[in-house]
Parts: structure tokens; sequence; C-alpha cells
């Protein structure tokens, strides 16, 4: 697809007049800094070669059950993730929407579905993200413990063939029993949910203090399968507080009054920067 380069000019003017900057996140963020999105089969099998030899997609191994069944498994897969995670060093894109959000009275606000703590490695502070299925950087409790912790004493040694996790798997410190990531899987009716509803009630809170008209929506990488960024950004620009820009290859049509960008993410931050550079 192209670009309009109307479009374009289109989301510099909404940024330049914005007061708040709600930034929408989904997998698409994350390609640019080198992260699978898995998106299909083929693309998480890529990832994950072990998996495809057991016919496994990624709602297979997203499932609580494994810590239940096979622990070891279960660890295997988060604990990659864990690492590679960590690993990552986050593309200059975050940092292009730091500096739109450091000129808005009210700054950025970040709302994603990613488990991956991007936004807060590239300097978002933590009281303005919600993560809105969790976070692999946090950990609860299978026992009877109740809370949810930091995921930073443990690591995870993973097998590379088997992709299982090699023993001593994270416990709990106070009950000795496993924990796991504190992220909403498939059919997880455990998921400790407190941690994001926290997140939720900042975000009301930050929402109220910003004027209808006043507020931009940069929605990157957010696709149909796993809707909840995209139905999260459309409802509030349709509430009337702002203007949605959504960046995505694959899926970029937009509501009446939208900005489709079809563009991956970083390529369109960088682009949206050089139009408000001139002007």
């Amino acid at each position: 697809m192209t670009v309009n380069s109307q479009e374009l000019r289109r989301a510099a003017d909404v940024l330049r007049s914005a007061e708040a900057l709600i930034i929408g996140a989904g997998a698409g963020m994350g390609v640019d800094s080198g992260l699978p999105d898995f998106r299909g089969t083929e693309g998480f099998w890529r990832a994950y070669p072990a998996y495809a030899k057991l016919g496994l997609d990624f709602a297979s191994m997203a499932n609580p059950q494994w810590f239940r069944k096979d622990p070891e498994f279960a660890w295997g897969f988060y604990g990659h993730r864990l690492g590679l995670y960590r690993a990552t060093t986050p593309h200059p894109g975050f940092e292009l929407l730091r500096t739109w959000a450091s000129r808005m009275r009210h700054g950025a606000f970040v709302f994603t579905s990613n488990v991956d703590g991007q936004f807060q490695k590239a300097g978002f502070p933590e009281e303005r993200v919600l993560e809105v299925h969790g976070s692999i950087h946090h950990v609860q409790c299978l026992g009877s413990c109740q809370g949810i912790a930091s995921a930073a004493p443990y690591l995870v040694e993973v097998d590379p063939e088997s992709f299982r996790a090699r023993p001593p798997l994270p416990t709990c410190p106070r009950c000795g029993s496993l924990v796991r990531p504190n992220i909403l899987m498939f059919g997880d009716w455990g998921w400790d949910s407190s941690r994001t509803e926290t997140q939720e009630e900042r975000l009301s809170a930050w929402l109220e203090a910003v004027k209808p008209g006043s507020l931009a929506v940069v929605e990157c990488g957010a696709g149909t399968a796993i809707p909840s960024v995209r139905h999260f950004c459309e409802r509030v620009t349709g509430m009337g507080k702002g203007t949605l820009i959504r960046i995505n290859v694959r899926e970029p049509e937009v509501p009446s009054g939208g900005i489709s960008l079809p563009l991956r993410a970083l390529e369109a931050l960088r682009a949206i920067d050089a139009e408000m550079a001139r002007g």
C-alpha cells in the first residue's frame, strides 16, 4: 500500500496541536526491535520450531494448564520469552513518542496488549502504562499466597533444542510453590488482574483531565485477532476526546475521521516526525 502524504500531514497536525497522547500498542510495535509477533501458526513456528514438531500453536502454548500438567514445559516457553524481552533494546520509535509527549501538557499514557515491558525499558514511567494482558516481568504464586511480585529475581535456563526449562523452576519465596507469569493466558481463570486494574484506574483519572478534542491517539501494530487495543483506541476517540492515528501495515482500516497509515511502526513514526519537523 502507498501512504497518502495528506494523511501524514494530518497526523503531524493532530500531534502538534494535541495536549495529551495515548499510545496504543500491539505486537506489531515490537517487530522493529526484532521481536516476533507470533502472527499466524507459521510465524509462531518460525520463532519456536520445537513447537512445530509437536503441532502446538501460540494459543495452545499460552495456556495455564501447562503449569499444572508440565511445569518445565510451561516455563520453557515463558522463560525463553522472559530472557528475550530482557535482552531486547526498544527501537528508536519509542523515543520519538516520548519526545512528542514531552511537548504536551498532559504527556502520554500507554495502553498495550504486549507483555514485554518495552515501554518501561524505553523510559516511559511505570505509572503511565496500562498492560491489559499483564506483564512477563511479574509473577503470581500458584499456591495460597496472594499478590503479585517482580520476576527480577528469577533466571530461567531453557534447553535450546527442547525448549524445556531446566530445574530449579521459579518458586514462591514465602511458601515454596511454583510461580507463573502474571499474564492473561487463553482460558485463564486464575490470572490475578489486580495490577492491571490499578493501571486502569490511573488511566481513567488521567483521561478525566484531558479536555475533549485535545487528545492524539497513536495506535501501533494492533491487529484484529486480539482486538483489545483497537477497541480501546476506537472507543476513546469515539467519545470525542481526539483523533485516532492507526499505524498498521496489514489492517490499516479506520473509523470515520481516523487517519490510516499502512506502514510498520518505526517507519510511520519516523515519517510523521519528519512531517512535524517541516512545520
